[in-house]
């Protein structure tokens, strides 16, 4: 077997067993932004094609905050919930839209904690990593050919799971969100017309 594979194989070996960190194990302390970034670039560097990949810089963090994809944080400072919500949205956005990241996040909030989106977003992001490399390391015997094709089967996978998750953001959540707004605007009192 060539090198390549057996980057590949160790690769899907060292992923077939990633697991985010817990809520319990997230820092307790509140994090200056230099602090996040170094924490997350630890957690989340297996994600990141190369070194020079970044998946969050200052600016995003920024933005999102800006953007209220994130709560703003506290006398700069960034809690544990913080750090949870950074991870769904840097797993996550790759693959959606940031406004389509902010409605799951918004619509999911709604509904529980902030600990309970992220733990039930650990255990998905778990199951599809073992799997997904399992199937890396399946094939990975067959040799590089067989390799490329999974690439391939797996980028029109990606590309279909993608397509039906935005489909089910726009036709579901941004409705229901639109419908509540819609409601909150028909309870607002009508002010009279100022004469003239």
């Amino acid at each position: 077997m060539n090198d390549a594979v057996e980057q590949i194989k160790k690769w899907a070996e060292s992923m077939g067993h990633y697991d985010s960190v817990s809520w319990e194990r997230l820092p307790e302390i509140d994090l200056y932004m230099d602090q996040v970034i170094t924490y997350m670039d630890r957690q989340l560097g297996s994600f990141q094609r190369t070194p020079k990949n970044k998946l969050l810089t200052p600016s995003m963090i920024n933005n999102y905050v800006k953007d209220k994809v994130l709560d703003r944080p506290e006398q700069k400072k960034y809690s544990k919930e913080h750090l949870a919500m950074l991870t769904v949205i840097c797993m996550l956005k790759p693959v959606l839209a940031i406004q389509d990241v902010s409605s799951l996040l918004r619509y999911l909030l709604e509904k529980g904690e902030k600990q309970e989106v992220y733990a039930s977003f650990c255990d998905s992001q778990s199951t599809a990593l073992k799997e997904i490399c399992q199937r890396v390391l399946d094939t990975a015997a067959d040799g590089e050919s067989e390799l490329v094709r999974l690439a391939v089967a797996l980028s029109i996978e990606a590309n279909v799971r993608r397509t039906a998750a935005e489909r089910i953001v726009s036709e579901l959540i941004n409705r229901e969100q639109e419908s509540t707004e819609a409601k909150n605007t028909k309870k607002q009192p009508k002010l009279p017309k100022a004469s003239k």
